[in-house]
């Protein structure tokens, strides 16, 4: 059937896009993705053969953002550890034990602020945190003014100043490790570092040893590299650290709009029309 496929929907990476599989299918005009992130697709290989890409970002935006803030509530209350004090047999704890950090008056510093980094924000404003952003490039005044965030041009000034760290970043090889030993070393030791963006993003050997060493407070990951981590990952045996295994758009509304606006892509590259949302090789 290779000559009579013209689209491809890719869920959760699959099927995997080779070169091998693009010489297959002739006829082939678009490739939508379920999702934002194109790292796992070979952009100029695949526009080689002609063949367009989108993805979608419409759908998943809201999702990611509520997980982010999410896992920074999590992590402030420390809520894993007090649930599984509450469900233990004994229930024994010291209450100076289980302190955790107050949101409201928090600096919130957000690393990529496009359209998941931007409702992130809108989020944190409700939250009552002072905001923070590093981006490629600044948003506009009224965007700023909006959600009464300050730009930091060198994400230094933001990494020194944050009580929580919140990378949100597509992964290229210019953010490849982009938060590593020195960037983990200029945060507050009482900073929180919360990551839903890819693993590779971060030096995860780096967070490690900052974790164990008290360089900074916590960590909550929705993203590891790889996914999921090996059961003997040092990642899993820490206290200040909660990971979850990707679920950044999984809810059932999400998952349905998802499959909508990969539809939309590609019957618009069906028809000869615009892509909404596509994606060129950079």
């Amino acid at each position: 059937v290779g000559k009579k496929v013209q689209a491809i929907y890719l869920w959760w990476h699959k099927p995997v896009i080779d070169k091998e599989l693009l010489q297959s299918l002739p006829n082939l005009k678009v490739i939508a993705n379920s999702g934002v992130g194109m790292d796992h697709l070979d952009l100029k290989l695949i526009a080689s053969f002609g063949v367009k890409m989108a993805n979608a970002p419409r759908a998943v935006s809201s999702s990611t953002a509520d997980t982010g803030m999410a896992l920074l509530l999590a992590s402030a209350r420390r809520l894993v550890e007090v649930h599984n004090i509450s469900i233990s047999p004994t229930m024994e704890y010291c209450e100076a034990g289980i302190l955790g950090v107050k949101i409201a008056g928090a600096t919130l510093g957000i690393i990529g602020m496009g359209r998941i980094g931007y409702k992130i924000a809108l989020r944190a404003k409700a939250f009552e945190m002072n905001i923070l952003y590093h981006n490629r490039t600044r948003r506009k005044v009224q965007e700023e003014q909006a959600v009464g965030a300050t730009y930091c041009k060198k994400i230094d000034s933001l990494l020194q100043q944050a009580d929580f760290v919140m990378v949100v970043v597509s992964l290229t090889p210019q953010t490849h490790k982009l938060i590593g030993k020195r960037e983990l070393e200029l945060m507050k030791p009482t900073a929180t570092l919360i990551n839903i963006s890819r693993g590779a993003v971060v030096d995860q050997e780096a967070l490690v040893a900052a974790l164990q060493t008290g360089v900074i407070r916590a960590a909550a990951l929705d993203v590891t590299s790889p996914e999921p981590l090996p059961r003997d990952h040092p990642l899993l045996k820490l206290k200040n650290i909660i990971i979850t295994p990707h679920l950044g758009i999984r809810t059932d509304k999400t998952t349905y709009m998802i499959t909508e606006e990969a539809v939309e892509n590609i019957l618009a590259a069906l028809n000869g029309l615009p892509l909404p949302s596509e994606v060129l090789p950079s």
